[in-house]
Parts: structure tokens; C-alpha cells; sequence
């Protein structure tokens, strides 16, 4: 399944010719079974990760308003011990924010060691959401591609492993979701007039977005597309995903004390 969502670093993400709706081979009674393994297994493998104390996992979702990035994280980390659990959502900076540069307040959001982070947003709205709504010229977001990959580079050098994920969402599937939000008044909260204003630039926010991809899918932190038009099938990949290289890193409990073997108390 990995593979085929992969953007191969050196490659265009062609996110455009990404079917929003596969269900990547699945049928979703299978998908759901698949999942609840996949969360324990999850578990299990974060509760090594926080007893090694060591490295740690960042989990950067990104993708187009109405995406499902907020299900997601609810689905696949709903069994997990929340100790072991960090979600930061990024908004546009405000106060002292602004007097640092746009990583400062990445970077101190990232993951403990022995930790697992999740970014709602990201350092990559620094440059898609700069560059379309014309926060900053073309130089000073096209610098920033660069920026990122080194940052990213140092992060997974100094033992985080970073996985980031592009949830695909398509315009029909985008539309029931804003209809919805407005017609529930339990969600309406979430919608404002400027989402539209988005939405008719849909093609060109995929496209910048596209670009972005492409720039910085790399060896070291390459990005994964997932279709997202159905809930199941998100929260299955990106499990997947995080049980995959968590997994790799293999994670081991510490060395105990000498001499608790069969102690009594």
C-alpha cells in the first residue's frame, strides 16, 4: 500500500491524476478489521518508543480544507496512551510568532524523544498559504522549499523519524463537506465565507500544493498522498504508515535494575 502512495523523492506528486476515492484494493469491512490491529499494534509499539526514550516520530498532516485531518487523528490515535502523544495545530502566527522566523514555532512543537508528534498543519502552510494568498513574494516562498528540506534533514539526523502525509480530498467530496458543516449546527463553528473564496481556486491550491510535494519529497522525509474521500480508507493509511516505521525503528525496552529478577515486595 505504501509504495503506491509514496511521492519517489525526484519525482512530481501529480496529485491531479490521484484517485481521491481508491480504496488502494480494500473493501471497508476488511479495512475496519485491518485498522483495530493496526491501532493495537500502534499502541504496543509507542509504549516501546516511550520507554526507549530515545527517538522519536513526527506525523505532519497536510491537506486542502475538509480533508479529514482532525478524523484522522481521532481514529488512529483513539487507543494509544495519550502520555506518549503530542497534537499541535498551527494557525497563522500571531504575536511573538511574528517576531522570530516561520520555523521557530516548529520547531519548538517538535515531539519529546520517546515521544509521538502530530502536526494539524504545518511548516508547509509557510509556503502554500503564503504564496496563495500573496503574504509574501515569489523569492522570499520559493527560498523557503530549501529551508525545509535541511530542517527536515536535521530532524531525522538528531533521531526523529518524519512522515508526512497529504490527504487528497476532491472537489465533490470537499463540497458534501462543507455543506454539511453548514447544515449541522453542531459544526457550523467550523465553517467561514472565505472557505469559498478557497474553493474556487481549488485547482490552483492543488497545484501549489503539488509543487510543494515535489520539492520536498526527499530520501530522508519523502511525503505519502492518500485518498481521502473515504473516512475508513484515511485513518487505514496513515496507520499503516506510522506502525510501518515504527516498526523499523524498533524500539527496545530499557536494561531494568540488576537483581529484580523474582524480588518480592
Amino acid at each position: 500500500m505504501l509504495d503506491k502512495l509514496e511521492v519517489k523523492p525526484g519525482t512530481k506528486a501529480r496529485i491531479a491524476e490521484r484517485d481521491p476515492a481508491s480504496t488502494l484494493g480494500f473493501v471497508k469491512q476488511d479495512g475496519d478489521k485491518r485498522l483495530e490491529r493496526l491501532v493495537e499494534r500502534l499502541d504496543a509499539l509507542q509504549y516501546r518508543l516511550y520507554a526507549e526514550d530515545r527517538r522519536s516520530v513526527l506525523l505532519v498532516l497536510q491537506g486542502l480544507d475538509a480533508s479529514g485531518k482532525d478524523g484522522v487523528i481521532r481514529r488512529v490515535f483513539e487507543g494509544v496512551n495519550p502520555m506518549g502523544v503530542s497534537v499541535t495545530s498551527f494557525k497563522a502566527p500571531v504575536g511573538v510568532e511574528l517576531q522570530h522566523d516561520y520555523l521557530w514555532r516548529v520547531h519548538a512543537a517538535l515531539p519529546r524523544r520517546g515521544t509521538i508528534g502530530v502536526f494539524n498543519r504545518s511548516h508547509y502552510e509557510d509556503v502554500v498559504a503564503v504564496r496563495m494568498l500573496d503574504i509574501a513574494p515569489e523569492p522570499v516562498w520559493r527560498a523557503r522549499y530549501g529551508h525545509i528540506r535541511e530542517f527536515e534533514r536535521m530532524l531525522v539526523d538528531e533521531g526523529t523519524t518524519v512522515l508526512k502525509v497529504f490527504l487528497n480530498v476532491s472537489r465533490e467530496e470537499q463540497r458534501a463537506r462543507f455543506q454539511a458543516r453548514i447544515d449541522d449546527p453542531t459544526k457550523r463553528w467550523k465553517f467561514r465565507h472565505d472557505d469559498l473564496k478557497v474553493r474556487e481556486r481549488f485547482d490552483a491550491w492543488v497545484e501549489a500544493w503539488d509543487e510543494a510535494l515535489t520539492e520536498t519529497s526527499t530520501d530522508w522525509a519523502p511525503w505519502y498522498v492518500v485518498p481521502a474521500d473515504r473516512n475508513w480508507l484515511k485513518a487505514l493509511a496513515v496507520a499503516e504508515l506510522l506502525v510501518d516505521a515504527l516498526a523499523r525503528l524498533d524500539p527496545k525496552f530499557p536494561e531494568p535494575e540488576h537483581g529484580l529478577e523474582g524480588l518480592l515486595v
